[in-house]
C-alpha cells in the first residue's frame, strides 16, 4: 500500500535534492499549484503516478515495454522547427522518459483528458477521448508512424495551434518580465552553453530565472534573451534528472537521463537546436518553439481529431523501440474493449483522492 500522498511527496522531493540543485521557493510555488486543481495536480506529479499505477492496474503492467514519455498529458504537445525550418508539432518534453509497459502513457494521456474536460478544459467525455486515443495510436502503428509536419498536410492543426495567444510581441513581453538571474547563482557551465548558443553579434544579453510547467518546478531554469537583428532571440537551459520511476522503483535504477534515447529513433522531425549536455537541456525558445497549453487553443476546435492526433504522436514515440509496433498490436487485440477507459477511470478516482488528501493537508 503506497504511503500518503504528503509523505510521498517529501520523500521524492529528497530523492531529488540527491541528484541535482533544489530551489524551495519553487517548489512552495509548485505546492501551491498541485492545490489548484485535478489537472495542475496530475501534471505536477509523477512521481506518485509512478508509486501509484502498477499498484493499480498490474494487469497492465506485464504490456511490452517502450522507451515512454512518462510524463505524457494533453499539455505535453508543443510545435518546433525542423532542421528545414517547417513548422512541427509533437511532443516537446521528455523529462521523464524511460523503458516502461507502452500502456502507461496511453492512461496517462486519457486521464489527463478526463480530467481536463471535468475542470472545464476540454468538453468531450472520457469515452470519446479514449476512442480518440486509441485510433490514433492504433493507425500509427499498422502504418508505422509519420511526423505532424504542418505543411501541406495536417492544415487544420496548424491553423488550430497558431492561436494568438503565441503572438511575438504576447511572447516576447513574458519572456522579458522574467526576473534577471543573479551572477552567483548561474552555475559557470551554464553560462557558457547559453552564451555559445546566442548567433554572433547578439545584443543587451540577459540571463534571465525562468518559471514554466510544473512538473519541473523545483528544479533550475535559466534562459538568454537577446537581441538579433532587430529582434529578440532566446535559448533555454533546464537541469535534468533521471526519471521519477526510478525513485518509484529504486530496483531499476540506472541514473540515466533517457531524454535524448526518447528521440532518438522515433519517427519525428527533431529541433536540431534541442540538445541534453552536462545534465541540462539546451533548446531554443520562441513564439513558435514551445509548450502548447489547452487555453492557448481556440473555443472552436475538433478536440477529438486533436486527442486522436496525440495519439497517433505517443506511438510516433513508442515506434523508436524496435519490434514495438508488431508486439503492442498482439497485446492491444487481446485486451477488452473499452480496457483504456477503465484504467483511465481507476487512475483518475485516484488522482482526486490524492488531490483531496494534498489540499486538506
Amino acid at each position: 500500500m503506497a504511503i500518503a500522498i504528503v509523505d510521498a511527496t517529501r520523500s521524492f522531493e529528497r530523492w531529488l535534492a540527491t541528484r541535482a540543485k533544489v530551489r524551495r521557493d519553487e517548489l512552495e510555488h509548485k505546492h501551491g499549484e498541485m492545490a489548484a486543481d485535478t489537472f495542475s495536480f496530475l501534471r505536477a506529479s509523477f512521481y506518485r503516478w509512478a508509486q501509484l499505477w502498477p499498484e493499480e492496474l498490474p494487469e497492465l503492467a506485464d504490456a511490452p515495454r517502450v522507451m515512454a514519455v512518462g510524463d505524457l498529458h494533453v499539455e505535453s504537445f508543443g510545435t518546433w522547427r525542423d532542421v528545414e525550418g517547417r513548422l512541427v508539432w509533437g511532443i516537446n518534453e521528455f523529462d521523464e522518459a524511460t523503458n516502461l509497459p507502452y500502456t502507461l502513457d496511453l492512461v496517462r494521456l486519457a486521464t489527463s483528458a478526463g480530467l481536463a474536460a471535468a475542470e472545464g478544459q476540454l468538453n468531450l467525455d472520457l469515452k470519446e477521448a479514449c476512442a480518440a486515443v486509441v485510433a490514433g495510436y492504433t493507425g500509427a502503428l499498422r502504418s508505422g508512424g509519420r511526423a505532424m509536419v504542418l505543411a501541406e498536410n495536417d492544415r487544420w492543426l496548424r491553423k488550430l495551434v497558431s492561436g494568438r495567444l503565441r503572438e511575438p510581441n504576447a511572447f516576447w513581453d513574458k519572456m522579458r518580465a522574467q526576473p534577471t538571474a543573479r551572477g552567483t547563482t548561474i552555475p559557470p557551465n551554464v553560462n557558457s552553453l547559453l552564451l555559445q548558443r546566442l548567433p554572433d553579434g547578439a545584443a543587451r544579453v540577459r540571463i534571465v530565472r525562468r518559471r514554466a510547467g510544473l512538473g519541473s518546478l523545483g528544479l533550475d531554469r535559466f534562459a538568454a534573451l537577446a537581441d538579433w537583428h532587430g529582434s529578440a532571440v532566446s535559448h533555454e537551459a533546464k537541469a535534468l534528472v533521471p526519471s521519477a520511476w526510478e525513485w518509484a522503483h529504486s530496483t531499476h535504477s540506472s541514473g540515466r537521463i533517457h531524454y535524448l534515447d526518447a528521440i532518438a529513433g522515433a519517427v519525428r522531425c527533431p529541433d536540431p537546436l534541442v540538445e541534453v549536455r552536462e545534465g541540462w537541456l539546451i533548446r531554443r525558445l520562441a513564439p513558435d518553439c514551445g509548450r502548447i497549453e489547452l487555453a492557448m487553443l481556440p473555443k472552436r476546435r475538433d478536440e477529438a481529431r486533436l486527442l486522436k492526433a496525440m495519439g497517433w504522436e505517443a506511438a510516433n514515440i513508442h515506434l523508436g523501440t524496435r519490434g514495438a509496433a508488431k508486439a503492442i498490436l498482439v497485446d492491444l487485440a487481446r485486451r477488452k474493449q473499452g480496457w483504456l477507459r477503465d484504467a483511465a477511470t481507476r487512475m483518475a478516482r485516484l488522482v482526486r483522492a490524492d488531490w483531496k488528501d494534498w489540499r486538506a493537508r
